[in-house]
């Protein structure tokens, strides 16, 4: 059995957020990073503030096709943002798997 180590960049963004790195504290951590508010960083996503609250906070999960049009509209990794969302719904169900995906 092999074990993945976390990259260095990974361990930052987990101490950074306070958790597991997921697709809401990365869209949060962009959104902050891009000093934009709540509301103009859902409107660029093309959803609602509370949605975006919702997805942020962990309350919500981003399925992966919703995953790739947000990378797709920041002009983020598509790779990365579906990644992290796999990586939630698998979190949400209890199963501690690591998802790694690469393009077909």
């Amino acid at each position: 059995m092999t074990t993945k180590r976390k990259s260095a960049a990974v361990r930052f963004l987990e101490r950074l957020t306070g958790g597991p790195l997921t697709l809401g504290r990365s869209l949060a951590s962009i959104r902050l990073g891009e000093d934009m508010s709540l509301e103009a960083f859902a409107r660029s996503l093309g959803i609602s503030r509370s949605h975006l609250c919702d997805i942020e906070k962990g309350r919500k999960i981003v399925s992966p096709e919703r995953a790739a049009r947000f990378a797709q509209s920041l002009g983020y990794s598509e790779q990365q943002f579906v990644r992290l969302a796999l990586q939630d719904q698998l979190l949400h169900v209890g199963l501690r798997f690591t998802v790694d995906i690469k393009a077909a």
